[in-house]
Parts: structure tokens; sequence; C-alpha cells
């Protein structure tokens, strides 16, 4: 096989930047182009603010409640991981106490973009993997870092909290989302005790397939009462065929619902 034709296989399973040429010392001005253009979607990724009135919206006739983090500003949130992680005082009456088998928590975290465009079709490939779970109603944080879910779920009484957020843009996928499952949230949990599926986009893991294996971790969490490096992750693979991702979400906000409320309602 000759070296071209090598690449040219190389290429066809993998995004990463190989094979780019050269002009003299120096990369060809296309790929260096594209890859500048990569650079600044990853920042602008990382500066998007996140829309939760159009995500309240996206996500009817589910109830939704807002609350921000700890964070006031996104250049205070970008130097103070800590201020992320904990919720803003005055929010924490908004939270509707449960008990509930799950809530879910929506965050921007390092990228908008990712839950703007992949939450809500996320949780509609989820709905019918979870009939019968009495689920709390969703939570939009905004400014937030993954150890807010924790938070979240221990003032809302939740059994266990699934946090969905923008995971840090890459410069083959500035729109990523990341999923984290924890058991009995509550403020100083560690990441070894959570689990986490990530990679969720256009060009990455299918909705459903990031359904499936979130679903069946939940359901192994409730029954060995725990979750992080204690659940092994060996769920049934489901291949399912990629859903073009929408390019943004602009439906108007609803007001919130304190009342409990099952995923399967979601739109399509």
């Amino acid at each position: 096989m000759a070296v071209d034709e090598r690449w040219q296989h190389f290429k066809r399973v993998t995004r990463a930047r190989i094979d780019l040429g050269r002009a003299g010392d120096a990369l060809p001005t296309r790929k260096a182009l594209e890859f500048e253009y990569a650079c600044a979607l990853a920042r602008d990724a990382v500066r998007a603010s996140f829309d939760a009135a159009a995500m309240a919206g996206a996500l009817a006739p589910l109830p939704v409640i807002a609350v921000r983090s700890a964070a006031p500003d996104r250049e205070i949130y970008l130097r103070r991981p800590d201020l992320g992680r904990r919720l803003r005082e005055e929010d924490r009456g908004l939270l509707a106490r449960g008990p509930y088998d799950a809530v879910i928590v929506v965050a921007d975290g390092l990228s908008a973009l990712a839950v703007q465009r992949h939450a809500a079709p996320l949780l509609r490939a989820l709905g019918p993997h979870l009939a019968g779970w009495l689920l709390g109603p969703v939570v939009t944080a905004v400014q937030a870092r993954v150890a807010i879910g924790d938070e979240i779920g221990a003032a809302m009484g939740a059994e266990m909290v699934v946090l969905l957020i923008g995971e840090r843009p890459g410069l083959t996928a500035p729109d990523s989302l990341g999923i984290y499952l924890t058991f009995d949230p509550r403020i100083g949990r560690l990441d070894s005790q959570r689990n986490c599926i990530s990679n969720v986009h256009g060009g990455g893991l299918p909705y459903e397939a990031a359904a499936s294996t979130l679903a069946w971790l939940m359901s192994r969490a409730r029954t060995l009462r725990l979750t992080g490096i204690a659940l092994k992750e060996d769920a049934p693979r489901v291949a399912a065929p990629r859903v073009a991702a929408p390019r943004s979400a602009d439906s108007s906000a609803v007001s919130p619902d304190a009342g409990p409320s099952p995923l399967p309602s979601l739109p399509p």
C-alpha cells in the first residue's frame, strides 16, 4: 500500500489532524487557517452565554427551575472554579424539595453551546428509559461546574443527580456534552464517586447510545446504592444512528412548576 493510501485510510477513521501537508517549512495556508478557525470556535464556546430561558422553552412542558452558581460573571467563573461549584445563596429557596428518585441538572460548564444544542435531544432520548421514575423539576444552572449538582441534589432530596454539562472545547468539537451521575449527592463528593459519559455531540456519541448507557447506570446505581469507581460500566452497547445536532435553541421560556414530571412527556 502506498504511503498516501495509508493516510487516506487513517483519515477516514479519525477526526484528528493528520497528513496536513506542507508549504516549504510551514503548513499550507488552508490548513493553518482551519486550525486558527478551530481555536476561535473553542474560545467562543468557552465565552458563550447560557440562555436558560431558551433551554426552558426547549424542555417544555417539563417544569424547570433556573439557578446560578456563586460566580457572578463569566470572568470570575473562569478564574474561580470553586465558586462555580457552589449554589448562589439566594437561589437555594427556589429548589423544590422531594424526595425524588433523580434530579436532572443542565449546566453550562465550559461550553454553553454544547448544552444548548444537545441537552434537550438527549433528554428526549432518555425519557422512554425512565418510565416509573419519580423525577424532580429540571434545574438549569448558569456559571456552573460539575460539583454544583451535589448541592442541588441534596437540597432537593434526590437519591441521585444527573448533570449535563458543556465539556472543555476541543479543536474538533467545541460543543461536546458530558453527563455526570452521582448517587446520594451532597457537598464534598469526590470525582471518584461519580460516573461520567462524555463526548456527546454530532460527531461523537449519539444521543440514543448515551441515553441507553445513562439509564443502565442509573438503574445499577439504584440497585447497588453507589456510583463511581465501584460501579463498572459494562452496559450493553447500543448501535444508534447519529442524529444531526440542532444549530440553536430558540424556543420561548415557560414558567417553572415545582411538581415532579416524568421525562417521557418531553415533546419531540
